[in-house]
């Protein structure tokens, strides 16, 4: 446990951002399984502008690596360019 009222106040914010950083984390991946499973590409083109802007601020944030948020970002556009 700790001693100083500075190292409780640490533990209390670190749960708080964890939980913060859990929660956009899994609403981004939610969104990517929204984007991959559209058909319709007028639909999936504006969701791929959300996706990438949530990507970008999860690897500003350091929440992802900026190499994955990159090829996540690449596939997905792969993804929406192949859509008929």
């Amino acid at each position: 446990m700790a001693n100083h009222k500075s190292a409780l106040k640490r533990i209390r914010a670190n749960e708080a951002k964890r939980e913060l950083n859990r929660y956009q984390h899994k609403s981004t991946r939610t969104q990517i399984r929204k984007l991959r499973a559209t058909t319709d590409k007028t639909e999936a083109e504006q969701l791929l502008k959300n996706v990438e802007a949530m990507l970008d601020k999860l690897a500003k944030k350091n929440i992802i690596h900026k190499n994955k948020a990159a090829n996540q970002k690449s596939k997905l556009n792969k993804f929406v360019s192949s859509l008929a």
